[in-house]
């Protein structure tokens, strides 16, 4: 039995996402689940005493007390959860997690069938599980890249980083990343995520402004665009994460990912890259390093509107 999570769902599915180790890059709400639920499909895998077995505890720690799934009142149990976001007709999955207890179950399977339930375009990150990649496989999902996630030193790429003359808000910077030949000079000015909305969708395979405004609200969030290139940013405490990040051509992209990155005055950054990207060499050129990696899975229309050589996703939002 799987179900739509309400509000009162959210702490057991987040107990399940710490598990998990999937909320480190938001110690607060709101957080992508939050995105899932207003925005896509978040479902969730209930406790037995909720689908009709016997009691008990989920056991997931991590937040301080413990909830009897079922128990009137309380806010429920979870055995696992999955969740998915839209980009026009597409459907990115985001997460599909069950409890190690509880795997080998069936509950995968059956969130994964009403989560992609219906026709449209599929894309996913899928990580090295063989079991979730061969289920992906069966939904018509294939794989298509890697998608590697980087961290490095911002200032690497960063010639200078100045305030332009004249200009009250905009940051001028002009960087000279490792590959390209002459310095490329980018102006990247604040934008608004109406005004990124359509170069997003033209790389990332669908419209999706709604979640862009929600996400450039998160609080650290700013976004940046050259005019034919944009990147969404967010400051940390140690450091800046890039994306979602794109340009009209490969070349637009990576402008918009070196201004941005310059405007915000990191000192190290984050991002995810799939492995056509050109911004890949210029990256392991400037001392960035492979932290980890996912593989890029989509079924045929997919493959037709998402660009990976002009695209540079946000590692939860997609």
């Amino acid at each position: 039995m799987v179900r739509a999570a309400t509000e009162a769902d959210m702490p057991a599915v987040r107990r399940v996402a710490r598990r998990f180790g999937l909320l480190g890059d938001w110690p607060a709400a709101p957080d992508f689940l939050d995105a899932e639920r207003l925005f896509g499909t978040l479902l969730l895998g209930p406790g037995e005493a909720e689908a009709g077995g016997p009691g008990g505890t989920e056991g997931t720690g991590g937040t301080g007390g413990t909830d009897r799934p079922g128990r009137p009142g309380g806010t429920g149990g979870a055995l696992g959860f999955g969740g998915t976001l839209r980009r026009g007709s597409m459907t990115h999955l985001g997460d599909l997690f069950v409890l190690p207890e509880h795997q080998s179950s069936g509950l995968g399977r059956a969130l994964l069938a009403t989560l992609l339930d219906g026709d449209g375009p599929r894309i996913t990150f899928a990580s090295s599980d063989h079991r979730a990649l061969a289920l992906y496989v069966r939904y018509g999902l294939r794989p298509w890249t890697p998608l590697l996630y980087l961290t490095g030193p911002a200032a690497s790429l960063t010639a200078s980083a100045v305030e332009p003359a004249g200009m009250s808000g905009p940051a001028a910077a002009v960087v000279e990343p490792t590959g390209l030949t002459g310095p490329v000079a980018s102006v990247v000015e604040p934008a608004t995520a109406a005004e990124v909305a359509a170069l997003d969708a033209h790389v990332s395979g669908g419209y999706r402004e709604e979640t862009l405004a929600w996400y450039a609200d998160v609080p650290g969030v700013t976004v940046h665009t050259t005019g034919h290139g944009y990147a969404f940013a967010r400051r940390t405490a140690a450091d800046v994460l890039i994306g979602p990040a794109g340009g009209t051509t490969p070349e637009d992209g990576i402008a918009a990912v070196l201004g941005a990155l310059a405007a915000t005055g990191a000192r190290s950054g984050r991002i995810a890259v799939p492995g056509p990207h050109p911004i890949l060499p210029l990256l392991i050129g400037a001392g960035w390093r492979i932290q980890d990696m996912d593989t890029l899975m989509a079924d045929d229309p997919a493959r037709t509107l998402l660009h990976p050589d002009r695209y540079l996703p946000h590692p939860d939002l997609g």
